[in-house]
């Protein structure tokens, strides 16, 4: 049996977020389903973290095991030829039978875009957040020190939100930028804690 991982890009804007879910479309179930159109079984992916509906991920790391012969270069093509074109295989490598790409992660980073212009994008309004009014960025920079640490997130989480485990999280690092064109990256990089 062959552990094989993968290295994922996503657009999540018609997804009902990663995992698997009855009667939704989900991230996890397409590759799923195309795996066993490929390899002729059915498999079961694990993923280093779950994302919600509509959120994108550029190198979300899967895994998964298989008696498949085909050579593990030619698994991202066979496998991007199934999938609809929002999910993209972007490496495949074969690994130790006791990597699990949840319980090896070791840390996740967010991006956040801000776009800060007069009038929104018609072509990134899925992957940016536009407020029209000019942010203090020197007052943002400031303010995301605060993130670094650890901190309760507790009031982040959406309502109804039935999490039983802790929202707890430690910051490792927090960056925040300008650009030319007024677009202001918020990037957050969390470690794992192994509890």
């Amino acid at each position: 049996m062959r552990n094989i991982k993968l290295t994922i890009e996503y657009d999540g804007k018609n997804f009902a977020g990663w995992q698997s879910q009855p009667a939704k479309i989900s991230v996890q179930g397409e590759i799923e389903k195309a795996i066993e159109q490929v390899t002729g079984e059915k498999a079961e992916l694990n993923a280093s973290g779950r994302t919600d509906a509509g959120v994108h991920a550029l190198g979300q790391i899967a895994n998964f095991k298989s008696n498949t012969s085909i050579k593990v270069e030619k698994i991202p093509y066979a496998l991007n030829s199934k999938l609809p074109n929002s999910i993209v295989i972007k490496k495949a490598e074969e690994v130790s039978e006791r990597f699990h790409a949840r319980y090896n992660c070791a840390g996740k980073t967010y991006k956040y875009v801000i776009n800060n212009n007069e009038f929104p994008s018609a072509l990134d309004r899925y992957r940016e957040f536009h407020v029209a009014q000019e942010l203090d960025f020197k007052a943002m920079e400031k303010a995301l020190k605060c993130f670094v640490g650890e901190h309760d997130f507790a009031g982040f989480k959406s309502s109804g939100g039935n999490a039983k485990k802790t929202t707890v999280r430690t910051i490792k690092k927090a960056t925040i930028e300008k650009s030319e064109d007024n677009r202001i990256t918020i990037t957050l990089t969390r470690r794992r804690i192994f509890i």
